[in-house]
This record gives C-alpha cells, sequence and structure tokens, in this order.
C-alpha cells in the first residue's frame, strides 16, 4: 500500500472530515503513485487518515474513501456504499426520482448517480472513481435491476484529471429520452442531450414551495430550461404563465411538456436572451404576479466571484421591478462560490436600488436527497428565495 504523509499543520478542512487532500498540503508519498491507484494517509507522526484514491496529476492529490483502517476498497466496498445511500433516500421519502449518490456526501467524492424512476445516470469526475466504474455499475444492476443505466461524462472538469469526455450507454442501448412525474406533474427527459444528467432534481422539493403563490396569477419564469417550475405552477392554478430561455432546444421540450400535461393553453415558452428581456421589460413597466429566476452557475472560479454577484443583483433588481406591489419574487442560485449570506445580502442591494421591500416567505437549500454535510462548503451549494416585493 502506498502511503501519503501530511505535513505538520493540517487544514481544518481534514480535521473535519472533508474528503479533499490538495498536493500542497502533503509532505511525501512513498511507493507507487500510479494514478486511480489506493493510498493510506497519514499525519506527519505516522496517525492513520484515511484510505482514497491518489491522482497525482491533479490538483486535489487524494479523496479518500473511509476513515476506518480496518474497510477495504474493493467491489464490495462500492455495492454496501450504494445500499447505505438507497437506504438513506428511501428513509427520506425518496423512492422515484432522486439523487442516489451525491459525491462527497455520501462519502464516494466525485460519484454523481441520479435515478430516474428504472433508469440511471452517472457521472465519475476523478481518475480513482472512474477506475471503480465497473464495480459501481455491477452495483446497480444487482440492487436495482434497471432498464438502462448511462453516463453523462461530457464534462470538462474531467479533463482536469486527465479523463476524456465521453457519454453513452453502460448497459444494454435503450430510448433516452425517458418519462417522469413529479410533484403530480409529468416531464420527458432527454438524458442523452440535456444538461448535467438530464434534469435538475435538486429543485424537487422547492418547486413544491411554489404552489400557493402562483394560484390565479399571472407568472413570468426566467431561465426556464424545460420548463419545471413553470409547469408546476400551471398545475398549481396559475391564470397564465411564461418561460423564457435562450436555447431553442430547451424550449422546445418546454413546449412538449407542457402538451404531455395538456397545459399548452395556459403555460407558453419563448427562445429569448432573458437577460435583454428583463431589462427591457422592466423599462417598459410590464408587470406580473410572481417573478421566477432559475439562472444557471455564473461562475466556477473565486477569481470571478464578484462579477457573478453582480449578475445576480442585476437580474433579481430587474426582476423586483417586473413584479407587482404584493407580489412574489421566487430566485434560485446554484453558485456554489456564493455563499447563503452573500446572496441574501445581494438581494436586499438589489431590493433597495428597486426602492423595494420585501418580505421573506422562506428561503432554503437543495432537495434533501442532496445532503448537506455542516463544514463541507461544496455540498451546501443551492440557495432558494421565496419574498414578498412590496
Amino acid at each position: 500500500m502506498t502511503h501519503v504523509f501530511l505535513k505538520k499543520k493540517i487544514s481544518r478542512r481534514i480535521e473535519s472530515g472533508h474528503p479533499w487532500i490538495f498536493a500542497n498540503e502533503v509532505n511525501s508519498v512513498e511507493g507507487d503513485a500510479t494514478g486511480g491507484a489506493t493510498v493510506d494517509v497519514f499525519t506527519h507522526d505516522k496517525k492513520f487518515v484515511g484510505r482514497g484514491y491518489i491522482n497525482p496529476k491533479s490538483q486535489i492529490l487524494v479523496r479518500l474513501l473511509t476513515r476506518d483502517k480496518s474497510e477495504t476498497i474493493d467491489e464490495a466496498f462500492f455495492y454496501n456504499r450504494l445500499l447505505e445511500a438507497w437506504a438513506y433516500r428511501q428513509k427520506i421519502g425518496y423512492t422515484e426520482n432522486c439523487r442516489l449518490v451525491f459525491g462527497e456526501a455520501d462519502y464516494l467524492p466525485a460519484l454523481i448517480i441520479d435515478k430516474f424512476n428504472d433508469y440511471f445516470v452517472l457521472q465519475t469526475l476523478a481518475l480513482g472513481m472512474d477506475r471503480w466504474k465497473p464495480a459501481i455499475v455491477q452495483a446497480l444492476e444487482r440492487i436495482f435491476r434497471p432498464k438502462g443505466i448511462y453516463e453523462r461524462n461530457d464534462v470538462p472538469v474531467r479533463e482536469l484529471e486527465g479523463l476524456p469526455q465521453q457519454k453513452g450507454p453502460l448497459s444494454a442501448p435503450f430510448d433516452t429520452t425517458i418519462r417522469l412525474r413529479e410533484n403530480g406533474v409529468d416531464f420527458y427527459v432527454d438524458i442523452d442531450g440535456g444538461q448535467k444528467t438530464g434534469y435538475f432534481l435538486d429543485q424537487h422539493d422547492n418547486r413544491r414551495a411554489i404552489r400557493h403563490i402562483v394560484k390565479d396569477a399571472d407568472v413570468l419564469g426566467a431561465f426556464c430550461y424545460t420548463g419545471s417550475f413553470e409547469m408546476h405552477a400551471a398545475h398549481y392554478g396559475a391564470k397564465s404563465v411564461l418561460g423564457l430561455d435562450i436555447s431553442a432546444g430547451a424550449v422546445a421540450q418546454a413546449t412538449r411538456n407542457a402538451e404531455l400535461n395538456g397545459l399548452q393553453d395556459r403555460c407558453r415558452f419563448e427562445a429569448v436572451n432573458a437577460f435583454d428581456v428583463l431589462k427591457q421589460w422592466s423599462r417598459e413597466g410590464r408587470q406580473y404576479d410572481v417573478v421566477m429566476l432559475d439562472p444557471p452557475a455564473f461562475t466556477k472560479s473565486r477569481e470571478t466571484i464578484q462579477r457573478a454577484i453582480t449578475g445576480y443583483k442585476e437580474i433579481n433588481l430587474r426582476g423586483m421591478q417586473l413584479v407587482k406591489r404584493g407580489g412574489f419574487l421566487v430566485t434560485s442560485s446554484c453558485t456554489n462560490l456564493v455563499r447563503p449570506e452573500t446572496f441574501l445580502e445581494t438581494i436586499q442591494l438589489a431590493a433597495k436600488d428597486a426602492k423595494r421591500r420585501l418580505r421573506q416567505v422562506t428561503f432554503r437549500a437543495q432537495a434533501s436527497d442532496h445532503p448537506i454535510i455542516e463544514g463541507w462548503e461544496n455540498t451546501n451549494y443551492l440557495k432558494f428565495l421565496i419574498v414578498q416585493v412590496i
């Protein structure tokens, strides 16, 4: 077994159990450091820290899989971890569609598995986890007897690990446009061509949170993607719903979803640049009972955090200007580098510039199948806020 020794002074992140160990935190490596190999990590004075996989090409040199010295990393290890992850989801009420494995929060760093009924989509985002992909697929087949397993490893972060981008079936080929039901609403999901794994399960609970404020309302949804929030608004009784997205393909899928639910008379979509439209319509004085903003991540780099904050302030200011007094703003941020307190401060600054006062209805994180580990910032990434605009 290869041994990795940390420097004398280690970070609080490592002390708190976070599985990432950066190359600049390591003093020495004894033994074979082949990428993907299993290694044992020790403090400078040879106290066992944990066992994981190494990749000398990555800034994150080691990702720990276990802190238990007696635990062996083998096929049975991944089978048992998947069983534990599934048991957790079942206990909190997620049995059909859910994030089955949420990376570090399920002690399987760099592994994402989304469950869409009998279909599974996975991402192995680091070299060590990618080497165990056959064992992970085998475990899924044993536990679930799925109709299909698909990999969406067409993401740039894999290149930082020396891995190629790729996607395709890991089971017998199947139709990659599947159908799911969420909160009583039906959706077509393109797990081959859609964003990430095809559908954003992390807003599952938050979409249900709009059910009272949208009843009999005129609703505007910006950055709507395939219309999940908009479809819920119409399902919960909105008088009219307009969704905006820059992607013509996403708008076509959203329109198809509206037809699937028989909501096409009250729910329509337009392929436009939402940034430009929000600015233009706020100047024109258009008004809605509810405005919903669900933009993509504005930054993945600490160097551009301020630019992201400026972007969030701008779109939320415009969104508030489009809300009738007494109406509601529903707004989200999935940029994990923008912390919850910073997001709330940004919304308040936008309100000040818009000359509006806000009454908070609810402030949440992602759905519970994406568990948060206290102190592990990358597990607490989604901010979801509903405010009344006065």
